[in-house]
């Protein structure tokens, strides 16, 4: 079977829910897209299994998930649910010869060059990307990590990060006080402890100077409304996102843009200007000229990491000279 003609599964696994589909040759078969909700199943072999032999399917060529938790010499174990899934788990339930379990966010980068331009929408302008030119595909929803990116001769390259658990950056008495305040999660004041729907609800907290707490739809719903305590909160969570993604972008030099995805960032994304998303990612001292480079940009694609999937268990199937 040629890659082009091949058969394979894909999966994006969540905490509540996992989405399933087919593709063939690196397309996802938009009609074959099933949600699953994890509470209701016993493990993601058990998930395949229903979706395969529902479509009908009693193997494949490959298989290809993305959870959302860390992977580790081909295991795959969810951050907020105890599932756990090897590459020989992926071979018996599919049938596949060829098998790949991927980290959510590396998903995401392996789409990036298949995202639909009505799915895009500019947040920072920049220069024309290259076509070897680095990306970064940020993830700001229930947590937060970013991943960079690498299109080479031989294939494209999304190595593994968990950048959500760096330090927060801090700048002004503020942002002291605000990483004092989230280190009471977790002893110590990480990036996603502000940089998350959790994050956001602790910077709510903060705002407001006691132990009110609101969930994140609700402060939203405040914000909108005009309320000062929701925008303290909003503008001290976009600040801080712009700083991070301002560090992340001097370290990996994203070239070819940076991608923002999750549900978070898509929801401030219309409060980034009067919020200073901007001086935020550029004020990086005598560099604060270098960061015209970058290009920043929205991505509204919910079957993004399907794509993905697709694509890089397309690749594996292809020779090294094949590959681009």
């Amino acid at each position: 079977m040629t890659p082009e003609l091949s058969l394979t599964v894909v999966a994006d696994v969540g905490g509540t829910n996992t989405r399933t589909a087919l593709a063939h040759g690196g397309e996802v078969d938009a009609a074959s897209i099933r949600r699953f909700r994890n509470a209701e199943h016993s493990g993601l072999d058990e998930v395949l299994k229903r979706f395969l032999g529902d479509a009908g399917v009693a193997r494949c060529d490959g298989a290809c998930v993305a959870m959302a938790g860390p992977v580790m010499d081909g295991v795959g174990r969810l951050t907020n649910l105890e599932w756990e899934m090897t590459r020989e788990d992926l071979a018996a339930c599919t049938g596949a010869e060829v098998v790949s379990i991927l980290n959510d966010l590396q998903a995401q980068g392996h789409a990036m060059d298949h995202i639909a331009g009505e799915k895009q929408r500019v947040i920072i302008a920049g220069p024309e990307a290259k076509p070897h030119d680095a990306k970064l595909v940020v993830g700001c929803g229930t947590g937060f990590n970013a991943v960079p990116v690498f299109r080479t001769d031989t294939g494209r390259y999304v190595p593994p990060c968990e950048s959500g658990h760096v330090t927060l950056p801090v700048l002004s008495d503020d942002d002291v006080s605000l990483a004092r305040h989230v280190t009471r999660a977790h002893g110590f004041p990480g990036v996603e402890d502000v940089l998350s729907g959790r994050g956001f609800e602790r910077c709510y907290t903060w705002a407001s100077g006691t132990d009110t707490h609101l969930p994140s739809s609700e402060i939203m719903a405040a914000l909108e409304a005009g309320d000062p305590v929701a925008t303290k909160a909003a503008r001290a969570f976009v600040t801080a996102l712009g700083r991070v993604m301002g560090d992340l972008a001097l370290t990996h030099l994203p070239f070819g843009g940076i991608y923002v995805i999750g549900g978070m960032a898509r929801a401030l994304t219309p409060y980034f200007p009067e919020l200073g998303f901007d001086e935020a990612f550029r004020s990086k001292g005598r560099f604060s000229d270098f960061m015209d480079r970058f290009a920043v940009w929205g991505v509204e694609d919910d079957y993004a990491a399907l794509v993905g999937c697709a694509q890089h268990i397309r690749g594996l199937m292809v020779s090294p000279a094949e590959r681009g």
